[in-house]
């Protein structure tokens, strides 16, 4: 452990409020779109891209905080992460139509770009073996829990107080979170000589993502066919053969792609990123009951009830399965259940108590794969990086799950949107979910092939040498 400091509970609750001010104006924001449309007069396909934002500028600045993190210090970048956070949620509470909706949505997924790897790289410098592992079991709960969570609490406060105090809530919860890492001391690699940063492949990564965000979220309404729709799917496949061209051959590198050689890594990163895109049965779901059934967006939160509860009690025991049984199974039976859960969402044919019914068991299941898989997953993750990169082997996991987030929530609204144009809702919510039900599978497909059966039962002995398998050149910011 740096500094001969040892993590504390405290310290452990102010990164899960960090954690968790994400979830309130990511995933919140799914339950009050009737609200915040009929509030602000914005189109529902101005709504839906500010919804994506979050995520897709987590995605895209995630790897470069988590690289400044190891080299300016992980506790300041987090510090950042949480005023930006408080920024862009005070530009929502202050917005009266979509500029400052889009500025703020901007801002927040930026803090959770300097939150998210620096939190992650925190907890390793501080804790060890199990003791990592159950920082990381919170850190889980505060990220997996937090969506349901924010799914509950924002419906309810949207119902009682108004969609707004979403938002004042999560800046008092940044604000308590500031307050209880205070104390916690500075995590930063040794520095070697000047700071270097990969400009031009954040550059290159920055416009690749966005061709291929307007592809999948205007595609539809362009038409496929259409030549702004294949102007951006040729600027992002090429955007990404150069970018995977030109990372390859730096010193000093955005993304070390190294890193992708240790099949534990890459296996927990692959299937993150798949099972992170079943967030879009969220926005569907949601949407669903509120258009195609009547639900209020407080009805539709306590369906989500199950989820929450689920989740937070299996995250625990997912920790405790991998102390025993190594980390590949409970991914693989996590990605299994949770597809169950969302083929049960699917069932938009059943009448409407049998369907509420269903779909409440269905959220629980979902929660139940993911608790399972979560704290495996980035134990996995986390064990298998440098520790001298510790922060951007965690930016690179943690761009799966935004990135994963974003596209998914994109491609399920357009599956959905494209149905429900018609006003057959019942099919559109099918279609939409059968998507994410397609991501489930892949995601266990990928954990299948790409986690070794030892992965998790030699965390240790992984810890001890962090370089295995991964290359030793400097990356972003390290000489």
């Amino acid at each position: 452990m740096e500094n001969g400091y040892k993590g504390t509970n405290k310290m452990i609750i102010g990164i899960v409020f960090g954690v968790i001010t994400f979830w309130l104006f990511a995933q919140a924001m799914v339950n009050v779109v009737p609200e915040v449309q009929k509030d602000l007069g914005v189109s529902i396909g101005t709504l839906n891209i500010a919804i994506s934002l979050a995520a897709l500028f987590s995605g895209l600045f995630i790897v470069a905080a988590g690289g400044l993190a190891d080299k300016v210090g992980r506790k300041k970048i987090a510090v950042i992460g949480f005023i930006l956070s408080i920024i862009g949620s005070l530009c929502l509470v202050l917005a009266q139509g979509a500029v400052l909706l889009v500025i703020g949505r901007i801002i927040q997924g930026i803090s959770a770009a300097f939150i998210m790897p620096s939190t992650i790289a925190l907890m390793k410098a501080y804790f060890d073996g199990a003791d990592r592992q159950r920082a990381l079991s919170f850190w889980s709960i505060g990220s997996w829990g937090g969506s349901g969570f924010a799914s509950f609490a924002g419906g309810a406060i949207a119902t009682s107080l108004g969609w707004r105090w979403i938002f004042i809530i999560s800046i008092i919860v940044a604000i308590i979170g500031l307050f209880l890492l205070k104390d916690t001391p500075e995590s930063k690699q040794e520095s070697t000589g000047k700071f270097r940063f990969d400009y031009a492949g954040l550059g290159i990564f920055i416009v690749t993502m966005l061709a291929l965000n307007l592809f999948i979220n205007y595609g539809a309404d362009w038409g496929w066919t259409n030549a702004n729709t294949l102007i951006s799917l040729a600027v992002a496949v090429i955007g990404l053969i150069i970018f995977v061209k030109v990372e390859k051959g730096k010193e000093i590198a955005l993304v070390d792609f190294a890193v992708f050689k240790n099949k534990a890594y890459t296996g927990a990163t692959v299937s993150n990123f798949l099972l992170n895109a079943i967030a879009g049965a969220l926005i569907v779901t949601n949407t669903y009951v509120q258009q195609g059934r009547g639900f209020t967006s407080l009805q539709s939160g306590i369906l989500s009830l199950g989820y929450l509860v689920v989740v937070l009690a299996m995250i625990r025991v997912g920790e405790k399965i991998l102390q025993k049984i190594g980390a590949k199974k409970p991914m693989v039976w996590g990605g299994i259940i949770t597809t169950i859960g969302v083929a049960m969402m699917a069932l938009t044919f059943l009448p409407g108590f049998t369907y509420t019914v269903v779909v409440f068991i269905g959220f629980a299941l979902y929660g139940l794969g993911l608790g399972l898989y979560a704290t495996p997953s980035t134990d996995t993750s986390v064990s298998n990086a440098p520790s001298d990169k510790v922060g951007q082997a965690a930016g690179v996991y943690k761009m799966a799950s935004s990135l994963g987030g974003a596209f998914g929530v994109a491609i399920s609204a357009t599956a959905y949107g494209a149905v429900a144009v018609n006003g057959d809702y019942h099919t559109a919510g099918l279609v939409g979910l059968v998507v994410n039900i397609i991501f489930g599978v892949l995601s266990v497909i990928s954990v299948l092939f790409l986690v070794p059966n030892n992965a998790g039962k030699t965390n240790e002995s992984t810890t001890s040498k962090p370089n295995k398998g991964i290359s030793k050149k400097p990356a972003m910011g390290v000489k």
